[in-house]
């Protein structure tokens, strides 16, 4: 086996594990939600500043990853940055409990936010590498690695709910071994080719390649192809529940049911679509996954039956589970461009998670959550024609 290979392989199992991470990260304290509102003794309009703070710290992490990976290179970036979201999560619950005040569970929040979207830019530039190094595009593999981490935080968060853990315990915990976690993966990625194809005066124009990049028409349509697929996803995780439960009298249990069904269909698409991407391009495959969306959302909107709504999310999930990260893989073709192009596309990918939510909840609140999901299938249906600029460079 080629050295290159080997560091490949090395670089994937630590990719790997940083995504898990984030996602365990990142599920702990949005299942402890409920806990940490009471714990801070906050009103409904303060949960939703408190969610924004992550949001803010996430758009602003964004906007300066390039230039931070740039100064620290990628490698660096993840291990500062993934250990930024883990103290950030940690310090949530914890001062949660020992100093109960908003402004600092807001600070917190913002920090995790800063901390996983900058790293989120650099760990998609590594998959990237990984993808080159090893002749495979199996970026899908990486973000289905981020949903089971998802899932097991999730898991543990419900377990340490149902035996009422105190929120410092279990944030005490899950921070002591996500910790040593971080640093494991940081060990096992190769130093060097960090800055493959990067020269110094490059290094040194981060921001004004930034704003070039902003006028590329071909970044910019990955960027809406990343953003339609996220806006899938995203509706998916904000609405489908609510949406099964005040319009089709779902109960609560099973409305639960319907977004583990979009969740397990979203990691079956992005696990089983590794093979089908190397076999049929990014193009071919996408246009496929667009399609799927589409269909699924339209059928669950317009049809009132359990047996087509069943079809419908499981087209929807595995429409929705390509989109994102084979954007990341088009948007890092160039290696020495990759950390910018990437930054930009997932910057406009988050307007999904940003703008999204409040704008299909008060479209709902006057022509119903599931009627309110077509703005979602036009946007799908939009950055389907941007689609054919996903395909894939000669570097």
């Amino acid at each position: 086996m080629s050295d290159i290979a080997v560091r490949g392989r090395q670089r994937r199992s630590a990719i790997f594990a940083i995504f898990f991470i984030i996602g365990v990260a990142l599920a702990t304290w949005l299942a402890r939600l409920p806990a940490l509102r009471d714990n801070l003794n906050l009103e409904t309009f303060q949960v939703g500043i408190f969610l924004f703070g992550g949001g803010a710290g996430s758009l602003l992490g964004l906007l300066i990853a390039a230039e931070v990976i740039a100064r620290l290179g990628e490698r660096h970036t993840m291990l500062v940055f993934t250990l930024t979201a883990i103290v950030g999560m940690g310090l949530v619950g914890i001062m949660s409990v020992v100093l109960p005040w908003f402004i600092i569970a807001l600070t917190a929040v913002f920090l995790f936010g800063l901390g996983v979207s900058i790293t989120d830019v650099a760990m998609n530039v590594q998959g990237a590498r990984v993808e080159r190094e090893l002749n495979n595009q199996i970026m899908p593999w990486f973000h289905a690695m981020f949903s089971f981490g998802t899932v097991i935080g999730a898991l543990l968060g419900a377990g340490a709910s149902r035996i009422e853990l105190g929120l410092q315990w279990h944030f005490v915990a899950v921070t002591a071994v996500l910790v040593p976690a971080t640093i494991w993966a940081f060990r096992h990625i190769p130093d060097n080719g960090e800055s493959e194809g990067v020269t110094d005066s490059e290094k040194k124009n981060t921001r004004k390649e930034l704003a070039a990049v902003w006028r590329e028409p071909r970044s910019i349509a990955i960027g809406l192809v990343a953003l339609g697929m996220a806006f899938a996803e995203g509706s998916a995780t904000d609405w489908l529940a609510l949406g099964m439960t005040d319009d089709r009298g779902a109960s609560n249990a099973s409305a639960a049911s319907w977004f583990m069904l979009f969740t397990v269909s979203m990691t079956v698409g992005r696990i089983l679509g590794v093979p089908l991407l190397n076999r049929y391009g990014r193009v071919g495959l996408l246009s496929v996954a667009s399609i799927a969306a589409v269909t699924g959302l339209a059928l669950l909107i317009t049809i009132d039956e359990t047996w087509v709504s069943i079809v419908a999310v499981v087209l929807w999930g595995l429409g929705a589970s390509l989109g994102f990260p084979v954007a990341m893989s088009a948007a890092a073709d160039d290696p020495a461009k990759g950390p910018v192009r990437v930054s930009v596309v997932a910057t406009i990918a988050y307007g999904a998670f940003l703008v999204g939510p409040p704008m299909l909840g008060a479209l709902g609140q006057v022509i119903g959550i599931l009627n309110s999901l077509w703005v979602v299938v036009g946007l799908i249906a939009l950055s389907f024609f941007a689609i054919p600029q996903t395909k894939k460079l000669d570097t």
